[in-house]
């Protein structure tokens, strides 16, 4: 393991708890190796999600106490190197031309690079301790589904992991001192990476974006499937429990992944994106609808899927956990709020009690996304309902234990 510890600790971060929001994301928790820990970072900056073309306040980013860690340290111990501050005048914001396009329907692109890791190497990546990096961002509920369950299988010291700056220009995603230089690679931005896996990329620079240190390039920017192979396909190294995707519930499961992704994973950017108000309307009470199911399933079990915790309950919690404070005050979706779904709100707060959940979880992020500057595909018209922004208490004990 010596030499694992090596490969994983190039470039990772050391660095006292001193962030004000520790207890916000779990104040016991220590970082793994190879993972930046976020709690040394000014946090209340963020840009929202990672494939939503939104931006952050640069006014706010000024003057913020940047940690001087070991841990931002470039590649390689050699001096960390950063991407230059964010400039909208020069660069532009980001989405435009990259699928997110403002006065266009919201349609979600491509993600280009699918490659699979298998535990026998069949698929040409094979499941090995220290060789492959998440870049994940803390505002992204895709990237955040990644660190729970790297979590959750207790594959901290197996895949590396860490964060881009939380704004962005038109350059996409970069490293800056505020969330720590690029342990890996020495990349300033994340461009990099998917320049180095297609020479003239030109596509959506997406996180997570899973690295492979042994071929230089990007496994996968296919968010579905890296959770799926980080959680099945590591069992040399992994926890055996929770089970995450078990074979006899997979039907299952992959059914109320797609209904969850495409009424509310991906419904809340459909909505924000609608044109027109008769879609306005169609989508965003197919969302709620979808909502109302899932509340009336809670009711009388404690997860999704009775009383395991299963791939589908990773991939719909992010999305919780920002619909008060971000997607819902951003896309006018509903007067109802997630805390007026008893059983979904009770269920929310039950996971975050998890510290996969929690110590992956930056709630500052999520606000940033539902009242910052809208991001390039967000079409704004008086049809929208107004809804404000709203500030749960989630450490508010969830009483679900009898349930399973």
């Amino acid at each position: 393991m010596e030499e694992l510890g090596q490969r994983l600790l190039a470039g990772a971060s050391a660095a006292p708890a001193n962030s004000p929001s520790v207890a916000r994301r779990g104040a016991h928790s220590q970082p793994a190796l190879g993972e930046l820990d976020p709690r040394t970072q000014p946090v209340g900056l963020a840009g929202g999600g990672c494939d939503d073309g939104s931006t952050g306040d640069v006014a706010e980013c000024e003057g913020s106490v940047m940690a001087q860690t070991a841990g931002q340290a470039g590649a390689g111990g050699q001096a960390p190197r950063y991407a230059s501050p964010v400039d909208y005048d020069r660069y532009g914001h980001y989405g435009q031309g990259r699928g997110f396009n403002h006065g266009a329907s919201f349609n979600r692109p491509r993600y280009r690079f699918q490659g699979r890791i298998t535990a026998d190497g069949s698929s040409g990546y094979r499941a090995e301790p220290g060789r492959y990096h998440l870049y994940i961002a803390w505002g992204c509920p895709w990237a955040q589904r990644t660190a729970i369950v790297r979590k959750l299988k207790g594959l901290e010291d197996v895949v590396s992991l860490s964060y881009v700056d939380d704004v962005r220009d038109g350059r996409g995603w970069a490293f800056r001192e505020r969330r720590g230089a690029d342990p890996v690679n020495g990349f300033t931005l994340l461009a990099e990476a998917y320049e180095a896996t297609e020479p003239g990329y030109d596509g959506h620079v997406s996180v997570p974006a899973l690295w492979d240190r042994e071929t230089g390039k990007l496994v996968s920017n296919n968010f579905p499937d890296i959770t799926i192979d980080l959680g099945t396909q590591f069992a040399a190294w992994a926890s055996p429990a929770p089970d995450l995707y078990p074979p006899d519930l997979r039907a299952g499961i992959d059914a109320m992944n797609e209904r969850v992704y495409e009424t509310v994973n991906n419904g809340t950017y459909r909505v924000a994106g609608a044109t027109t108000e008769a879609d306005y309307t169609e989508l965003r009470h197919r969302l709620t609808g979808t909502l109302t199911t899932l509340d009336e399933r809670l009711a009388g079990q404690r997860y999704l899927f009775g009383d395991g915790l299963t791939e589908a309950d990773v991939r719909l919690w992010p999305t919780l956990a920002r619909f008060d404070l971000g997607y819902n005050p951003l896309g006018k979706i509903s007067e109802r709020r997630l805390v007026d779904y008893p059983a979904l709100w009770g269920y929310a707060r039950d996971l975050y009690q998890r510290p996969a959940f929690r110590d992956t979880t930056d709630f500052a992020s999520f606000a940033r996304f539902g009242s910052g500057p809208a991001p390039s595909f967000f079409n704004d018209a008086p049809w929208r309902i107004e809804v404000e922004p709203y500030q749960a208490d989630w450490d508010e004990p969830a009483g679900r234990e009898q349930l399973g």
